[in-house]
């Protein structure tokens, strides 16, 4: 088991749906796992920040983890 599938697995069972961010360097093979998760759906951002507020504005207006 890879990092990227043990933190993909954990944030499953912690119930997070929707996560926000920029696939790039050193993170894909975490979006590889996430591309491959039935429980999780990514949603690309054209900037971090923007990640950051979408994932922040996710939490307030759901009540659900925002994570990017």
């Amino acid at each position: 088991m890879t990092g990227a599938q043990a933190l993909v697995e954990a944030m499953e069972r912690q119930g997070v749906e929707v996560i926000f961010g920029i696939p790039g360097g050193v993170v894909i093979p975490l979006f590889d796992e996430l591309y491959k998760s039935k429980k999780i759906k990514v949603i690309l951002t054209r900037h971090e920040q923007g990640a950051a507020h979408a994932a922040d504005g996710y939490a307030r207006v759901t009540g659900k983890v925002g994570v990017c």
